[in-house]
């Protein structure tokens, strides 16, 4: 009798704690339509790639583990001080994938998110890591569009309902203004961009592709065409025979230095004066990564191609948007060094 009541009492037990179990977690679906069993409220995840990290940190900082690489001392101070310090992990996806299942299984993450382009390619190893680790993992659609459902869908995946409202509201309210400046500009006046990459400014981002997404949405006319990858090496043979009006880059040495180049002069937008460097600390505006920080370069390029329609006050709108996304109030002199102390305004 005392065995089988022990028996029934170890039965119940473990009864309730696959009840509680269930109760503690759901099933979702991610973009490539998988039907996933995560945490009801994630505490410990991995970011597959630097887009994922960044949206994660603006949502849901404290439940980081890792950075897929470790933020240099410009990008500290951008930072929230429990962030600075986590470990440099690796990455899953994207060029120079570093982490293995070793590291990636000793951070004991509960849920893997990765964020970006939609493929089968990502598809299949999302399947292989979970199948491999155990853990949840979740592929979101990280195309600039859809960046307020985005922040919505995550914001509840990651049990901040309230944050990810709050951020989806700042999304949306930056696509309207970035509307309202368009529909005052016609097509002809709206410049040819070129992005350049490096500092021999020879990598590029193709039109359509999530890394040249920004000058798409802001009315630009991407010389690059888009062809089978998003990324592409051009030379400057043929930037010139593009002749862009403007060129955005997020190299700092190709800015300081491509007004010396031999190579590049003649084009418009040197000759014009019209190259733009994108602010990088502590995540890039245009891209690196294409992630959520592109909402503050969709307002920087708006007033870099359009300034007497924009009419934006780009410091105010910096450190707005710093406050709210990083948790971090650039004063002065950080603004000074993220936009240039010549920036029109000061």
């Amino acid at each position: 009798m005392m065995r089988l009541r022990l028996t029934a009492l170890m039965a119940g037990t473990l009864a309730l704690a696959a009840a509680a179990l269930a109760a503690e977690t759901r099933t979702i679906t991610d973009a490539t339509g998988r039907q996933i069993e995560v945490p009801a409220d994630p505490r410990r995840v991995f970011a597959a790639g630097p887009p994922a990290a960044t949206l994660l940190y603006a949502l849901k900082p404290d439940a980081m583990v890792g950075w897929p690489r470790a933020p240099g001392a410009e990008d500290l101070p951008f930072l929230r001080p429990e962030t600075r310090d986590l470990p440099a992990l690796g990455r899953l996806t994207g060029k120079g994938d570093t982490v293995n299942l070793e590291i990636l299984l000793s951070a004991r993450p509960d849920l893997i998110v990765d964020y970006g382009t939609v493929t089968a390619t990502y598809r299949d190893l999302a399947r292989r890591v979970q199948a491999q680790t155990g853990t949840p993992y979740a592929l979101i659609d990280g195309s600039l569009p859809t960046i307020p459902a985005t922040l919505r869908t995550l914001g509840d995946l990651l049990a901040e309902p309230e944050r990810g409202e709050t951020l989806a509201a700042y999304a949306e309210a930056t696509f309207a203004g970035i509307d309202a400046i368009l529909a005052a500009i016609p097509e002809d006046r709206r410049p040819s961009v070129y992005l350049a990459r490096g500092p021999e400014g020879i990598e590029t981002a193709a039109r359509g592709s999530i890394n040249a997404e920004i000058i798409d949405r802001l009315g630009g006319r991407n010389v690059v065409e888009a062809g089978p990858d998003g990324l592409a090496t051009v030379s400057p043979e043929q930037v010139q025979a593009w002749a862009p009006e403007v060129i955005v880059t997020i190299d700092a040495d190709f800015a300081a230095h491509v007004g010396a180049m031999p190579e590049w002069q003649g084009i418009p937008a040197v000759r014009d004066g019209r190259v733009y460097l994108a602010p990088s600390a502590p995540f890039g505006f245009i891209d690196s990564p294409p992630s959520v920080n592109r909402l503050i370069g969709l307002k920087l390029l708006a007033d870099k191609l359009y300034p007497e329609e924009a009419r934006i006050d780009i410091e105010a709108e910096v450190a707005r948007f710093y406050t709210l996304f990083y948790g971090v109030t650039p004063d002065r002199a950080a603004l000074d060094g993220l936009l240039g102390a010549g920036h029109p305004g000061e």
